[in-house]
């Protein structure tokens, strides 16, 4: 009998949760198949969550994954699409794709695979490649180059994308294209920034998340690699001056809310992270 599993080579990283989460749950510190599929809907979920998986760790017992129900780009909105495929070497973060009328922008970047490249440009020529930080600018030169695209970095973290074309610089907002604001957002790392798009959508690195096991919005306080304290200083300077509806990370699960409860919840969250002080990094500890 065909059934699915999770293979040894599992991170942990919480992506293929995201999708499947009544299939796909965390047991003894890795992801593991709780239930099988039932439907045809649900046999759907679980190819989104291996298509996803960055290390192809979501696995048939006798069979192979079916290619035609690869659904990346995933569309999450009109305009917006999760582009799948996570790379091992941006941690396993989540990228996206946003459709505008002078040209699409990726906000940070799936594992490089020229026939992905191919799949993501037939939604329309991309024009800008955004990294929110250090973590997850593997592959961004890739898919500019490919796509005759800029590629994007805050100077905290140019260091890891020394050729980078937009420099952003300090900590005032710049525009990226009419209606996309990139927000300077140090605390993660140095150079971590938010892009928020037409009051609607934001994309925030790993800065903040919606937890699964909250029901709230997060900060991973304990995967703050430069500093708690001035992740709270960007949430306080930044969180009266943003309105959006959907929160988009690269870890940690997305939310859509109505823009005065997700600004209520903004609050509380930056409230909640003035009180924290600085703690050892430790991934186990973190609430997806």
């Amino acid at each position: 009998m065909t059934g699915w599993y999770v293979d040894d080579r599992c991170t942990d990283c919480d992506v293929a949760r995201q999708f499947a989460p009544e299939l796909i749950a965390q047991v003894d510190g890795r992801s593991a198949v709780i239930r099988q599929p039932e439907t045809e809907a649900e046999r759907q979920l679980m190819h989104t969550a291996a298509y996803a998986c960055p290390t192809r760790s979501i696995r048939l017992t006798d069979s192979r994954l079916d290619p035609d129900l690869d659904p990346f780009p995933l569309a999450l909105d009109d305009d917006l699409f999760h582009c799948g495929h996570n790379s091992r070497m941006t941690a396993a973060a989540n990228s996206y794709l946003l459709r505008r009328p002078g040209g699409n922008l990726m906000i940070d970047t799936p594992r490089w695979s020229a026939e992905l490249a191919d799949r993501y440009e037939r939604l329309g020529p991309i024009t800008h490649v955004l990294l929110t930080h250090r973590d997850h600018v593997a592959h961004g030169r890739e898919y500019a180059d490919r796509f005759g695209a800029k590629l994007w970095i805050h100077e905290g973290d140019l260091d890891a994308a020394p050729d980078a074309d937009v420099v952003v610089r300090g900590l005032d907002p710049v525009e990226v294209v009419p209606g996309v604001v990139v927000h300077p957002f140090p605390g993660h790392t140095r150079g971590s920034v938010l892009f928020l798009a037409d009051d609607k959508y934001c994309f925030t690195g790993d800065s903040f998340y919606w937890s699964r096991t909250t029901g709230d919005l997060e900060v991973a306080e304990n995967v703050t690699w430069y500093d708690i304290r001035v992740l709270a200083e960007s949430l306080a300077r930044t969180a009266p001056l943003i309105r959006f509806e959907y929160v988009l990370p690269g870890h940690g699960d997305r939310k859509r809310l109505p823009a005065d409860e997700m600004a209520s919840r903004m609050a509380d969250l930056t409230a909640r992270t003035a009180l924290l002080e600085p703690r050892p990094v430790d991934f186990t500890a973190t609430r997806w």
